[in-house]
């Protein structure tokens, strides 16, 4: 027998019908009311008043459902901290106004839902952040977007100010009503993410608008972070490619001849260091405020270095009470999946991770597969693991599978480029049932045995693997991987870091847990600006401390948390 299924636009009838007859019933109830009471009439009013509201609200819903409803959405309360309530069952429209759809304000409203699904949804698959944006930081975002909104790509604005640039002389500054600050592509996608982050902090401090050089490798990425504009520069910009016009470069600085074009490569591996040693210091950061158009180049987490310029540091501060939360916020901000992307990240969340009692991310690193073996690493991921009591140990004594004594599941989330580790964590719980009565779980998306740099499909797996690992409730990382700083940066998740092993090698500890979720900046200032040795980051600026991961790199910590 077939069940009559109602049609979206039969629903939204309906509703319009009942949204009539309300009106039919309780003017006339009202009038009749305010001649008895009049304050009697003004709670029928309220009435109507939410149930117009209502009404209207449902069938904005409805629309987006019947558009996309290949996407499962999922909600709900949350559960004495955990996700299993998101995981386990479907939400309702008072769970889903109650959530934090906006982040706290970090987002404004007023985008087309339907572009952008990610955008209204996302929220239902995490915790609510712990972390509350400033009103300080709320109000820099909204004062950004109505430059980017004024000054951006398709604006009159936009065009004159880059003919302006484009014909100054010489290239001697010119006057524009806006600056600007284009970010240019390095590495794989994981330092690419954390380096565009830094770029925007930059951009606000310093009022500019950031446009990013996007190839079409990531195009199916992101969507657009800010309303009715792009942040991607034009493909038929004359500053495409900076090798065809006349640009200035930093090591010949000079704060009398300002230029209209100025390229700063903060690049990781850049021979000439001199960009990164001046970076943060007042007479480069006066010369680059006279520059209209600014092209940098990096893979770096930038910000620490900001921290070091005492009036970004003043900003900073402001923007940001709880130092260590400033990609958390910038991340949830910028970098919402496309469309595409998150078709991808809800089908295998739903498929796979949905109906776990708790998520482990595990992310594997292979820095060289050639000199490392497989059980080198093996070894090293079950030692981290089994001894801080993130997975339980096999019970040797049996040989049949059993589900945990109370039902209790365990998914484990494997990224890495290799097949194997996620096979071999698969056999080892399948063979065997687990001391503690848990039932473990293995999923591994991808195994692309290489990294392929400026391939869509490619970018699309990382960034979908990126955002499932942000969900964790455990996540474990691999040291000095930029792929793992952003999902513990979108994830506000303090992650073990797995030690480092470039050869046959076992090490004690295995792990150690970070004590902040912000990314390591792997190649900070080595020097002050007036040239004197920078040995020691803690006692200079209070904010900054020595990476667990990488004892060269700093990165920011609360000061409450800096013991």
């Amino acid at each position: 027998m077939d069940i009559f299924q109602p049609k979206p636009h039969d629903i939204i009838t309906s509703k319009r019908f009942s949204f009539f007859l309300l009106l039919f019933i309780s003017i006339p109830v009202a009038v009749i009311l305010f001649s008895i009471n009049p304050k009697s009439s003004f709670d029928v009013f309220k009435v109507f008043s939410q149930a117009r509201e209502t009404a209207k609200s449902d069938q904005n819903v409805t629309t987006i459902c019947s558009q996309f409803d290949n996407l499962r959405r999922v909600g709900g309360g949350l559960k004495n901290g955990s996700l299993k309530s998101l995981r386990n069952e479907s939400f309702s429209r008072d769970d889903m106004d109650n959530r934090d759809e906006v982040l706290g304000g970090l987002l404004t409203l007023g985008f087309d839902e339907a572009s952008c699904i990610s955008r209204v949804h996302s929220h239902l698959y995490r915790k609510v952040s712990p972390h509350r944006p400033s009103p300080y930081l709320i109000s820099k975002l909204r004062n950004y977007e109505q430059i980017h909104a004024s000054c951006g790509p398709n604006t009159r604005t936009y065009h004159r100010n880059m003919r302006k640039i484009q014909l100054s002389k010489d290239n001697n500054a010119t006057a524009t009503t806006c600056n600007y600050l284009i970010w240019t592509p390095v590495n794989g996608l994981g330092n690419q993410i954390i380096s565009i982050a830094a770029t925007f902090l930059y951009a606000i401090l310093t009022d500019r608008v950031l446009l990013l050089k996007f190839g079409k490798d990531k195009l199916a990425l992101f969507c657009e972070p800010f309303l009715n504009s792009t942040w991607i520069l034009p493909h038929n910009s004359p500053f495409w490619k900076e090798i065809y016009i006349q640009t200035y470069q930093i090591e010949k600085d000079n704060a009398s001849n300002s230029k209209s074009v100025l390229f700063i490569n903060l690049q990781h591996s850049h021979s000439d260091s001199s960009h990164k040693e001046k970076f943060h210091c007042d007479h480069l950061q006066n010369l680059i405020r006279k520059t209209p158009l600014l092209i940098l180049r990096s893979d770096q987490y930038f910000v620490p270095s900001l921290f070091m310029n005492p009036l970004f540091n003043l900003e900073i501060n402001k923007m940001f009470p709880e130092k260590d939360t400033v990609f958390h916020h910038l991340g949830r901000y910028l970098f919402h999946p496309s469309n595409e992307a998150w078709e991808l990240i809800t089908n295998y969340y739903q498929a796979h991770l949905a109906k776990a009692d708790e998520l482990i991310g595990l992310q594997i690193r292979v820095f060289n597969a050639v000199s490392t073996p497989q059980q080198a690493i093996m070894d090293l991921v079950l030692s981290c693991t089994l001894n801080h009591k993130i997975l339980p140990k096999v019970d040797l004594q049996t040989s049949t599978s059993s589900v945990g004594k109370n039902g209790s599941v365990k998914a484990v989330l494997v990224a890495s480029l290799y097949e194997e580790y996620g096979d071999s964590l698969r056999r080892m719980y399948q063979k065997k049932p687990k001391g503690s009565g848990e039932s473990i779980e293995v999923y591994q998306p991808s195994h692309e045995r290489k990294q392929i740099f400026n391939d869509g499909k490619h970018n699309l797996k990382a960034w979908m693997e990126m955002y499932l690992l942000s969900l964790s409730d455990v996540l474990v990382t691999t040291s000095l991987s930029t792929f793992g700083y952003v999902a513990q940066g979108l994830g506000n998740l303090k992650p073990w870091l797995l030690y480092r092993i470039v050869r046959n090698e076992t090490h004690f500890p295995a792990c150690e847990q970070d004590f902040s979720m912000e990314p390591c900046y792997h190649d900070p200032p080595k020097h002050y600006c007036e040239g004197k040795p920078l040995k020691d980051f803690a006692s200079s600026f209070p904010s900054l401390k020595e990476c667990k991961d990488f004892s060269f790199g700093v990165k920011l910590v609360d000061d409450r948390t800096k013991l």
